[in-house]
C-alpha cells in the first residue's frame, strides 16, 4: 500500500481545484476508511479498489 504523497508523486493520483485526490486512471474521488486506532486513514479507489494510507 502507498502513499498519497508517494502517489501524487508518480503520477497515479492528482489533486482537482479543489484539493479532492483522485485517481489519475479513472478519475474517481478516493473515498476515506478511518480507523480511530491507527495513526493513519486509508483512501481507496471506487472503481479500481486501489488503496492507499494518509497520515493524519
Amino acid at each position: 500500500m502507498k502513499s498519497v504523497r508517494k502517489g501524487l508523486r508518480d503520477g497515479d493520483l492528482e489533486k482537482d481545484t479543489y484539493d479532492r485526490v483522485n485517481c489519475a486512471e479513472c478519475g474517481q474521488t478516493l473515498k476515506t476508511q478511518n480507523d480511530p486506532d491507527e495513526v493513519f486513514s486509508v483512501r481507496i479507489c471506487p472503481d479500481c479498489e486501489v488503496e492507499y494510507k494518509d497520515l493524519r
